[in-house]
């Protein structure tokens, strides 16, 4: 599986972007896509998952503020609006069908 992260850029606060991110190679089996980011200095961190039948999960930090979303078995959506500056981070893509497949992170970036 390989997997593909676009939609990052330079935003100011209370702006909005939408990452996406498409899989390719054996996709079929996919049950749980997810958007991590890490920030400078910080460990990577769970932001938001999506599981096979829909079900989703987000920190606390982005409740409100961020939608994940599937329109198919290969892309995932990363909806933010409301962005902080604390926001700021390189997003990684991941999905899992037997082992962990990551993405090669966009970078968002949410100036004050």
């Amino acid at each position: 599986v390989q997997l593909q992260a676009s939609g990052g850029g330079l935003v100011e606060a209370g702006g909005s972007l939408r990452l996406s991110c498409v899989a390719s190679g054996i996709t079929f089996g996919i049950n749980v896509w997810g958007w991590y980011r890490q920030a400078p200095g910080k460990q990577r961190e769970l932001v938001a998952s999506i599981m096979i039948g829909g079900r989703t999960n987000y920190a606390d930090s982005v409740k409100g503020r961020f939608t994940i979303s599937r329109d198919n078995a290969k892309t995932v959506y990363l909806q933010m609006n409301s962005l902080k500056p604390e926001d700021t981070a390189v997003y990684y893509c991941h999905a899992h069908i037997v082992a962990d497949y990551w993405g090669q992170g966009t970078l968002v970036t949410v100036s004050s």
